[in-house]
């Protein structure tokens, strides 16, 4: 099915779909119509000659030296080469779509004033495969100048811009903006995944069900908690810790006892992140403004992008005790004082030489590593300040968003491998502890973990790696575990529960 470009209501979902998924795109007719109106406004500001910044203006420090309609071409020609000054590798393919998919969708709008030819020729880019090469670094997030030069001199090469078109190609976020789509999916998809693990951890140690009594967001009433709760009451459906006596303890460690509150607010911050996004998807974010209702141009600041900067920073800062606290559960179930289990879920060594072996317990150094580094992108960055000199001055705050959105996708990356190494031992441990019957979610998530990774036994080889258990996190084949029962309001646990 083709997306229709309205300028109006692209979703984070449409992002993901056409940037990763190939999905075609076409620009609407109303935004035709509504590209046309606004590029007639342009077109009759020039005509008389109105004071518009970019326009019939110089930017920047320039902002005062007066175009003419014969410097037009040669000033929108010197804009995109002189702004080509990012630097690094080339951002992932799908990056590049997402941000030619927002810049669409923005001309789409009718704000900036560019002809429809512009957004044709990226709907015929991005239906055509066509992705330039948008390097990584070079944004403060104050307008993402310098990559949006990159994608304009790879598309717009050849095309003879007319007046207003060259800023803007330039004075947009769509770079930071289609970046924060991919990265809040895909976050989403570990938070799915990270629910799904921690509920085999409390099974693999037997922990108190309590936790997720139905008066617990009753009297926290929290949207992510009450979330949390009615995920982890469906995983863990028809669970042998439902019956009563099947706690170890009656207070488990704050690692298990804490993960509905923990989750629930990372959810939370995830909620409130998609919803500054999917405003800011279909937003103006450029400067000048055009009013087609008051035949106008106004100047604005509509590229500051604050609200999903913050917004990312706060995603990263809620997530980090999420993944801080899988690494914890993961390091305690393989340890005998608090599991009950043999240390290292294998069993004892069988010979002097197989005492070098420590089992699973050698990926408590990687897990740490890896969630010790997720914890370093959870700095806010959205208050920071390059410089205060830039344009004379007048350029003197920026939001780093992009940064913001590549720290959030990094430690999402991040956030995979730690839940694969909460679902390895927590299926080990699970195994090993041989109570039964599992829930009905995390039975299901045992098979998928096993027929990705097998069991452990003394002297067997542990996994090269857990690719194949990172690659489920992210797949979001575990999202749908337990949270049909949840909705359907089929969840089943004993009375021992509220016991």
């Amino acid at each position: 099915m083709t997306l229709a470009i309205t300028g109006r209501d692209l979703t984070i979902d449409d992002v993901v779909r056409v940037a990763r998924e190939g999905q075609r795109v076409a620009l609407s007719a109303p935004a035709r119509m509504q590209m046309k109106r606004s590029r007639t406004v342009v077109e009759r500001a020039a005509a008389r000659g109105d004071e518009v910044y970019g326009l019939t203006t110089g930017v920047g420090v320039f902002k005062r030296a007066r175009l003419t309609a014969a410097d037009v071409a040669e000033f929108n020609r010197r804009l995109l080469v002189n702004h080509r000054v990012a630097q690094g590798p080339p951002v992932p393919a799908d990056v590049a779509r997402a941000t030619m998919l927002r810049l669409a969708n923005g001309f789409a709008s009718g704000h900036p004033g560019v002809r429809v030819e512009l957004a044709e020729r990226l709907v015929d880019a991005l239906n055509g495969g066509d992705t330039p090469v948008v390097r990584r670094f070079g944004s403060p997030g104050l307008a993402d100048l310098a990559p949006m030069a990159d994608l304009a001199e790879a598309l717009f090469a050849g095309l003879e811009l007319e007046a207003g078109e060259g800023l803007a190609l330039l004075n947009n976020n769509a770079f930071s903006t289609g970046a924060a789509a991919l990265a809040l999916h895909d976050a989403r998809r570990l938070l799915d995944g990270a629910d799904a693990a921690a509920a085999l951890s409390l099974e693999a140690f037997a922990a108190n069900l309590t936790i997720i009594h139905p008066a617990v967001p009753a009297s926290r009433p929290y949207p992510g908690l009450a979330a949390v709760v009615g995920r982890l009451r469906g995983l863990l459906d028809g669970s042998y810790l439902s019956q009563a006596g099947a706690a170890r303890s009656l207070q488990d460690p704050a690692s298990f006892r804490d993960v509905p509150q923990l989750h629930g607010a990372a959810w939370d911050a995830l909620t409130y992140a998609e919803t500054q996004l999917g405003i800011e998807l279909n937003a103006g974010q450029g400067n000048p403004l055009v009013l087609p209702a008051e035949d106008r141009i106004i100047s604005v600041a509509n590229y500051e992008v604050v609200p999903v900067a913050a917004a990312l920073d706060l995603v990263r800062i809620a997530l980090a005790p999420v993944l801080t606290s899988s690494a914890e559960r993961a390091s305690k179930l393989m340890q005998s004082p608090w599991s009950g289990l043999p240390d290292g879920l294998v069993g004892e060594p069988d010979s002097a030489a197989s005492s070098a072996d420590s089992g699973l317990s050698i990926y408590t150094i990687a897990d740490e590593a890896l969630a010790g580094e997720a914890r370093l992108l959870a700095q806010p960055v959205s208050f920071e300040l390059v410089s205060s000199t830039g344009a004379q001055g007048i350029e003197d705050r920026a939001t780093m968003a992009p940064l913001g959105a590549r720290r959030t996708a990094d430690m999402v990356g991040l956030g995979e491998r730690v839940a694969a190494v909460e679902l390895f031992v927590a299926a080990q441990a699970v195994e090993l502890r041989g109570r039964g019957p599992l829930g009905r979610g995390t039975g299901r998530l045992l098979e998928l973990v096993r027929e990705r990774v097998p069991f452990v036994g003394p002297g067997d080889a542990l996994p090269d790696d857990l690719d194949a258990l990172a690659a489920l996190v992210h797949s979001g084949e575990a999202a749908t575990l337990g949270r049909d029962e949840a909705r359907a309001g089929k969840v089943r646990l004993d009375d021992a529960l509220s016991g």
